[in-house]
């Protein structure tokens, strides 16, 4: 549960991250409000999936479910630039979270 949690808390990372951006600086207040709920949904998720996982796994594997989400919203949704290095940016990131999990007991 713990992991299904951790999870839910990064896609919730992604919300609020995104949000931030098209908060233009905090003068757009919609964007705002989204942002600051994403944001206490977000860590309150982390905080509870860390009773149970380790900081170091559930830290890390927040900020890149977070990374790699802000990263595919930036290129779908917000049209910035798709080049291989990027993408292979991606995948090192991706890759390091699978190996994160594999490697928690």
């Amino acid at each position: 549960m713990a992991w299904i949690v951790l999870v839910v808390a990064g896609l919730f990372e992604v919300v609020w991250a995104s949000a931030m951006k098209q908060s233009h600086g905090f003068t757009r207040p919609w964007p705002t409000v989204v942002m600051i709920v994403g944001m206490l949904v977000s860590f309150g998720l982390l905080s509870w999936s860390m009773r149970t996982l380790p900081l170091g796994t559930a830290y890390t594997v927040w900020t890149g479910i977070g990374g790699i989400g802000a990263f595919a919203v930036g290129v779908l949704v917000l049209g910035e630039a798709l080049s291989p290095a990027r993408l292979m940016a991606a995948g090192l990131i991706v890759g390091g979270l699978v190996l994160m999990k594999l490697a928690t007991p």
